[in-house]
């Protein structure tokens, strides 16, 4: 089972990589900054992420070195460990997405999004996000 369980876009990429993803993406200018979920860093790597997004012609994309967030599952949900959690976040990601107007920011996590959201203010999309307003239409 396990040999066949992919994230969405590790699945996009093998099948990319087999000549079997047939979606267009238009031309989108702009700076994507991306930051992955640590199961994912810890598991898989961000090559999968990476290499979606840059599927996107015209999409400058970077890895945000982010290290831990500061949610860790539960633990920046819980009221105890809400300050340290948010202290955690500021030692590198909250700095890197405040300091990156221009960039829209990219994840793949759900704890990921709302970490980012409640310490910058900023909505980071899910990387699909970004791909499906990306496709060709036409």
């Amino acid at each position: 089972m396990a040999e066949h369980t992919f994230l969405l876009d590790e699945f996009l990429m093998k099948l990319h990589s087999e000549g079997q993803l047939d979606l267009r993406f238009k031309e989108t200018p702009g700076k994507v900054l991306f930051h992955s979920h640590c199961h994912q860093k810890a598991l898989v790597g961000t090559a999968s992420s990476l290499a979606a997004l840059r599927l996107i012609p015209g999409l400058q994309v970077e890895e945000i070195d982010s290290g831990c967030y500061g949610m860790a599952g539960a633990f920046g949900y819980e009221k105890e460990h809400y300050d340290i959690s948010m202290a955690i976040g500021e030692r590198r990601l909250f700095p890197e997405v405040r300091s990156a107007t221009e960039a829209r920011i990219a994840i793949t996590g759900f704890s990921c999004r709302t970490q980012i959201h409640d310490g910058t203010g900023r909505r980071p999309e899910h990387v699909v996000e970004i791909l499906r307003g990306a496709l060709d239409n036409q």
